[in-house]
């Protein structure tokens, strides 16, 4: 009787996330570096927080709307965490376990940043929703996007042409030299996961930068981490 066949598990795919504040380029850089990976003959997907995932999105349209701000930074985080545990479960686990890399516009790191340092959610409020949300799972790369925060939300003016401001472009300028410093601080207590990028250049140069951190970060590693959602 022949032995069944048995079928390789694909190499688990790398989660690379994207950080910063508005207007740092974080849209450009991700399809930058996608198109390059899949010139490599890498699989990989783009993918956003908050959204991703069909019920992501509808969570993203009432944060962005200002819906969450109403309830306050508690509440708010609570949706954030519904969409994010919708998107990981439904779009970036099965994609890495197909072995796809999965380039992720945001994820934990802005809740911290937001809801955490600027919202002042308490930390451990914010890491019993990660433990639920994600699990295990942790990106393999964090690129971290900074800008002077007048450049920043400069670009972010002329992106959105006369649409409204969304939740969190209309807040002041205080608010989003926070947000930097916040971002700053992660990169720095984290450089094994974060590369902090110089983002004020040209957007090739900046992706040239981002792609010899991923080089130096990935490539040289033996083997992926294995992760998994909870």
């Amino acid at each position: 009787m022949a032995e069944p066949v048995k079928t390789k598990k694909p190499i688990r795919g790398r989660f690379i996330t994207f950080e910063g504040g508005e207007g740092s380029g974080k849209s450009t850089q991700i399809q930058f570096l996608a198109d390059r990976l899949n010139a490599a003959k890498l699989r990989t997907i783009t993918t956003r927080e908050p959204g991703g995932s069909a019920g992501a999105e509808i969570i993203r349209h009432l944060v962005l709307s200002g819906v969450g701000k109403m309830f306050g930074a508690e509440a708010e985080s609570l949706l954030f965490a519904a969409a994010r545990d919708d998107h990981v479960s439904q779009v970036i686990v099965p994609a890495l376990d197909q072995g796809t890399w999965v380039l992720c516009d945001r994820f934990t790191d802005s809740t911290r940043v937001y809801q955490g340092e600027l919202g002042q959610v308490d930390p451990k409020l914010i890491r019993a929703m990660e433990r639920v949300t994600i699990g295990d799972l942790k990106p393999d790369l964090t690129v971290i996007l900074d800008v002077p925060v007048a450049v920043g939300m400069e670009r972010a003016i002329k992106r959105r042409g006369t649409a409204v401001a969304d939740r969190f472009e209309g807040e002041g300028t205080d608010f989003h030299e926070k947000l930097r410093e916040a971002y700053l601080r992660i990169a720095k207590a984290d450089p094994a996961r974060c590369a902090l990028i110089d983002a004020d250049a040209d957007p090739k140069v900046v992706a040239e930068r981002i792609w010899t951190a991923l080089r130096d970060h990935l490539f040289s590693v033996a083997a992926p981490r294995e992760t998994t959602k909870a």
